[in-house]
């Protein structure tokens, strides 16, 4: 099959889940496959290259994602409208456009009525009425944007089952097939520890959303539980971080917590997840974090938080790979000492989690991503 991957931002110069996700899935594609990927021309030199088999198409010089913590609508517009000809340019059985920020789904749809392409859309998150939190009235926009995307592609694929299931309360119940994102088991099995001892390690972007402060006042309450002071990692950059830098100082844990900033290298993360003990995410809104699932095939386990936009939870299995706890500092602060208290607690979580990462490697999933084309393209 000829597949083209669409999405603005590209692996390794922007290091986020959906980046990650395609690459993994475009380099192994590759060996059966032809395969291009269509985003901004991050990379010095000819627009078209080649790396590892796939060929990276630069349609627009690159634009900043992020204006005030926002993702940018200008930039997406811009990446759309540019994406357009190029991609037209040549024949694909598939065309899978990542869905968010919606635009270039439209752009990868005139491809599908102009070349008889194959159009999927890969899903990651469902906003709909989140939409008025982030843009105010304007999220009506945003909102309407969305369920019209939901309906282009006769295949879509959320990444998850919990994404899966929001994707058919806004309507949309037919052609949806999970693909979850993976890992590189076996690789990361080779990367070293950091030279560090983190009881608890944070691993995300610092947003609101994110809720880094439940950890910061769970490592007070845990250290007072235990006796002993903890040790504490955040890797992550983001418009919280210096609030949140003043809070670990009111708070008087800024002695046990570390603000490493963000961390660019993929193996030093993985590094400081082998130095933890647990890892913890508070966010309210993920997706299918990579990060927790590289902490199970590293024998992390990890606690996130139940809450109805919190696709983590989907990732976590509770009591068997890490703990699915209420949104609040205490009841993270309860399951932190769990782990940290018990070697056998320690033992089985970490057993449960490399078998949940196990299950998940890449090799794995690119067999059910294969399927899934092949099943659009008969369609």
């Amino acid at each position: 099959m000829k597949i083209a991957f669409v999405y603005d931002a590209v692996y390794p110069w922007e290091t986020g889940g959906a980046q990650k996700r395609i690459w993994e899935l475009a380099r192994r594609l590759a060996d059966d496959h032809d395969v291009h990927l269509y985003g901004m021309h991050y990379w010095d030199g000819p627009r078209v290259i080649e790396r590892e088999g796939v060929t990276f198409h630069g349609v627009c010089d690159p634009g900043e994602l992020y204006v005030d913590g926002r993702r940018s609508i200008p930039q997406a517009i811009r990446f759309a409208a540019r994406v357009a000809v190029p991609l037209l340019e040549s024949e694909f059985d598939v065309v899978d456009c990542q869905e968010f920020p919606y635009f270039p789904s439209f752009a990868s749809k005139l491809h599908e009525v102009a070349r008889g392409s194959a159009l999927v859309i890969t899903w990651y998150e469902v906003w709909d009425d989140y939409w008025y939190d982030y843009l105010g009235p304007k999220g009506v926009l945003g909102k309407a944007v969305e369920r019209a995307t939901v309906h282009l592609a006769d295949t879509v694929i959320p990444i998850s089952e919990f994404i899966a299931a929001d994707l058919r309360a806004i309507g949309r119940t037919d052609g949806l097939t999970v693909v979850p994102n993976g890992v590189d088991y076996r690789g990361l099995q080779a990367v070293p520890a950091a030279d560090a001892d983190w009881d608890a390690l944070y691993v995300g972007r610092l947003s609101e959303h994110n809720n880094a402060g439940f950890l910061l006042e769970a490592v007070d309450a845990a250290s007072a539980t235990l006796g002993r002071d903890l040790s504490v990692g955040v890797v992550g950059d983001g418009p919280e971080r210096d609030r949140l830098e003043a809070y670990a100082r009111e708070l008087g844990v800024d002695d046990r917590v570390e603000f490493l900033g963000f961390v660019e290298a993929d193996d030093d993360v993985v590094g400081h997840l082998k130095a933890s003990t647990v890892f913890v995410l508070p966010s309210i809104r993920e997706g299918f974090p990579n990060t927790i699932l590289e902490a199970n095939a590293c024998g992390v386990p990890s606690i996130v938080v139940d809450h109805p936009e919190n696709g983590s939870t989907a990732v976590v299995e509770d009591g068997r790979t890490g703990y699915v706890t209420e949104v609040s500092s205490e009841a993270i602060a309860d399951r932190m000492v769990d782990v940290l208290s018990s070697p056998e607690t320690r033992e089985r979580l970490s057993a449960g989690a490399r078998e949940f990462g196990e299950a998940h490697d890449w090799d794995v999933i690119v067999e059910r991503l294969e399927a899934v084309y092949r099943d659009a393209v008969a369609g």
